[in-house]
């Protein structure tokens, strides 16, 4: 049972609390460029691999190569993917897989998907930052994805709830 979410990452730069010294105010460097690019990953949280591709977009077809990357390296397995229901998921463009099954959550519970907290963790590494360019910001994503797949310990606390880790037998026996 693998975790599925994608994330926006773009120039436009989050701001996020920073420590200065009493008194003074904290240097902000805010830029509005409105490029973006997008992480798709799935994570397996009872053993911390990870898969991701970084694509331009949200939507059908987009998902549908993701898809086609996912069911070559699981070809000839039975896979449940959990998703969230944005629209792109629903998209007619989609063809699943053969062995890969999509369990979609309840509207509007982000909350349930451990996938989000690598999001999270990423927003976090890449706040207060200016990239100079789209290629520069790929390349953060990247150094944040490698050290994502070289640390299964972190993504296994990050990810793996009691209630998934808990229900997880159950569902496969």
């Amino acid at each position: 049972m693998l975790a599925f979410d994608e994330g926006r990452f773009g120039r436009h730069t989050w701001c996020r609390r920073r420590w200065c010294p009493r008194g003074k105010r904290p240097p902000w460097v805010v830029e509005q460029v409105f490029e973006w690019i997008w992480t798709y990953v799935v994570v397996d949280p009872l053993t911390g691999r990870c898969w991701s591709l970084l694509l331009p977009a949200v939507d059908g077809e987009v998902l549908q190569v993701f898809l086609d990357y996912l069911g070559g390296i699981f070809a000839g397995k039975r896979v449940g993917i959990v998703l969230d229901n944005a629209p792109s998921h629903r998209s007619q463009q989609v063809q699943w897989p053969e062995g890969l099954e999509p369990l979609r959550l309840p509207s509007y519970s982000p909350e349930l998907n451990p996938a989000e907290q690598i999001f999270r963790r990423f927003r976090a590494a890449l706040s207060n930052q200016l990239f100079a360019d789209q290629d520069a910001l790929e390349e953060a994503v990247i150094q944040q994805l490698e050290r994502l797949w070289e640390d299964r310990p972190a993504v296994q606390r990050l990810t793996a709830y009691p209630w998934w880790r808990d229900a997880l037998p159950e569902i496969l026996s």
